[in-house]
């Protein structure tokens, strides 16, 4: 769509990056106006962590934008020289895209196309080369929204459109959210969830598949980044998070976790090595990837930190104060002790004061708290209840699938059962979502050992059953006609489905018989082993001409198979050449006489034979006309008959 480059910018002798954006199909004009004022409005949406939209213009008939210069290179290229990121790093990138994101999504834009190529990695202010305070920046904030006002169609990235822009053509906040999971997902692993030959297939995997945990492919990876991801690429967007605010402070926590579980491992040097001493670290000390405050770089200290001399002073100060303090209380002590009265009033004091810490104590650490009752695999109803008539709020977490669990029942609840709990405490629960809706991936027109593969692929793992083989003109030999459920019909994980496989084109092949005369079609066909059914239709051509035929012509058929035909009943109009002699028939038996005739299509009346008898017991004494005479298709004949004696 757009072809980029580096730019100067003379009146301010400035580097910018310029984007001359190109239609979709040559000729296709650009509604400059409409596109000039959409760009004029995004250019006010500023952000750190996005690249600046400085301005636009037009060359040769085609709108270009002038853009921030971010030096540094994409995230692309990252990962091209690197392969894949430590967990860190990538939460470190991943939380300055999706604020980007966040603040682009509150200000209602949604950027339909995040991937590496549009995530920029710029160099760190300190000089250092660690991703940890790398800066970065997402390109082509509201580009989408822009092309598109000004009659554009842009593309999408296969391997990481959200599910419903493939199957409904739609995106949302929600679709950001499955792009950036994607993105998180192969700095993880070093590469994407799913490949394949062709875009549309790989588009369609996001439709048809949950995506893989990373630590399936990178084992260790702790949990916390499973569920990150799992959360972020739900393909119901529903179960996503609403937007981007809610999976940056997901990204933040999960960062947190990831820093504070590493520290507790930073072990000790070994006794022999360097005898341990009681002293504070040193400030230049580092701590899995952090900088204590003093070696933070100076753009991103906040203003007005102290510097350690002023803090000193301060500290030395409040401790001259606590000393003169100290002086008082022991002289005053010195002064009780000497009087009997006051040793008492002493003692009896320090009683009272040990009954009210031991008091207070045992209510604040013991006497105030219930314990949290065990409420999971309850019912949503049953647990509010029990929780409410111990004076707790409830509040709800967002649902979670389960395959065996039923819908609103509880999975997880915080705190934990045998926690303590007091009155007007808040109890987060966890409810089941209930089983995730599956459906049967369409198979048809796929070679039958490839669908095999996608049916007992994760997460149905259908049991797939080869039902039949039947012949079909149009598909291929040995590929899927058809499954039993249907494509897209709900299924349960490992149920049995049926898998119907084409045989090809059936051996005999219909020949072309219309406009031929019904006698020569039906000897061709039924020479061919095929069965004939006549059907007589009104029709302008000539007395038994096929008008129609079924199947048609080039049809594959099997032996034994029924071809349908319709001929004509016109008998105003003969065939040429239809003209056959009247046979002889008398003496003949009547009843054969007479189907004899009606077998040459004439009509026959036959006269002399008493209603309800036998005609064979009849014979034929005349015939009307003579033998020999020529007769026409559906010729009225007469047969006289007389019962043998």
């Amino acid at each position: 769509m757009a072809s980029t480059y580096l730019a100067v910018d003379e009146r301010l002798r400035r580097t910018v990056a310029l984007k001359v954006l190109q239609p979709e199909h040559p000729g296709q004009p650009f509604h400059l106006n409409r596109f000039a004022d959409e760009v004029t409005n995004l250019a006010r949406l500023t952000h750190p962590n996005a690249v600046v939209w400085l301005g636009q213009g037009m060359h040769n008939g085609l709108p270009y934008l002038v853009l921030e210069h971010v030096r540094g290179r994409t995230l692309r290229e990252v990962l091209a020289e690197r392969g894949r990121l430590a967990p860190l790093e990538a939460l470190a990138i991943g939380e300055q895209v999706l604020s980007a994101l966040a603040a682009a999504h509150r200000a209602g834009l949604v950027h339909r196309d995040v991937r590496p190529e549009n995530i920029l990695v710029a160099d760190s202010p300190s000089g250092g080369h660690s991703l940890l305070d790398a800066v970065v920046k997402v390109a082509d904030l509201g580009l989408v929204r822009a092309i598109e006002a000004g009659g554009g169609q842009p593309a999408v990235t296969a391997a990481y459109v959200c599910p419903e822009q493939v199957a409904e053509g739609r995106s949302d906040q929600r679709g950001d959210v499955y792009s950036a999971g994607i993105v998180l997902f192969e700095m993880l692993t070093g590469r994407v969830p799913y490949e394949g030959a062709r875009p549309a297939e790989v588009a369609w995997a996001h439709v048809q598949q949950d995506v893989p945990a990373p630590s399936r492919l990178v084992p260790g990876l702790p949990p916390v980044l499973d569920d990150l991801v799992a959360s972020a690429t739900r393909r119901n967007p529903a179960a996503r998070f609403m937007d981007a605010g809610p999976l940056l402070q997901a990204v933040q926590a999960a960062r947190e976790t990831l820093t504070v579980s590493a520290a507790t491992q930073v072990m000790r040097p070994p006794a022999q090595t360097q005898p341990y001493h009681s002293q504070p670290l040193a400030e230049e000390t580092m701590i899995v990837g952090q900088v204590a405050p003093a070696q933070r770089p100076s753009w991103a200290r906040l203003p007005g930190a102290e510097q350690p001399e002023s803090r000193s002073r301060r500290e030395a100060a409040a401790e001259g104060g606590v000393a003169a303090l100290l002086d008082q209380a022991r002289l005053h002590y010195q002064r009780l002790m000497a009087d009997p009265r006051g040793r008492m009033r002493l003692i009896a004091g320090a009683v009272v004061v040990a009954l009210l810490v031991l008091t207070g104590g045992w209510w604040l650490f013991s006497g105030r708290y219930d314990d949290m009752p065990q409420v999971m695999n309850l019912p949503k109803d049953q647990a509010v209840a029990a929780l409410e008539n111990l004076g707790l709020e409830v509040e709800f977490a967002a649902p979670q699938y389960r395959e065996n669990v039923a819908k609103d029942v509880v999975l997880l609840q915080d705190p934990a059962p045998g926690d303590n709990v007091s009155s007007g405490d808040t109890v987060t629960l966890t409810l089941s979502a209930g089983p995730e809706s599956r459906q049967v991936p369409d198979v048809t027109g796929k070679p039958y050992d490839l669908a095999l593969v996608d049916l007992k692929a994760e997460p149905l793992r259908l049991k797939p059953v080869k039902a039949g083989e039947r012949f079909d003109d149009l598909v291929p030999k040995g590929t899927v006609i058809e499954t039993d459920p249907k494509a897209g019909e709900p299924i349960e994980p490992e149920s049995e489905i049926k898998v119907i496989v084409s045989k090809g084109k059936a051996p005999i092949t219909i020949p072309f018989v219309e406009g031929k005369q019904l006698r020569d079609a039906r000897n061709e066909l039924e020479n061919l082993g095929l069965k004939v059914s006549v059907e007589y239709v009104d029709s302008d051509k000539a007395y038994e001409t096929v008008v129609k035929q079924d199947p048609a012509t080039g049809t594959g058929a099997e032996r034994g198979n029924t071809v349908k035909l319709q001929v004509s009943n016109n008998r105003s109009v003969q065939p040429p050449g239809s003209e056959q002699p009247m046979p002889e028939v008398r003496n003949w038996n009547c009843g054969d006489a007479e189907n004899h005739l009606a077998g040459m299509g004439l009509r026959v009346e036959v006269r002399g034979v008493r209603g309800g008898d036998d005609k064979n017991r009849y014979r034929v004494i005349r015939q009307f006309p003579n033998a020999g005479s020529k007769l026409q298709p559906g010729q009225r004949v007469i047969i006289r008959c007389e019962e043998r004696r």
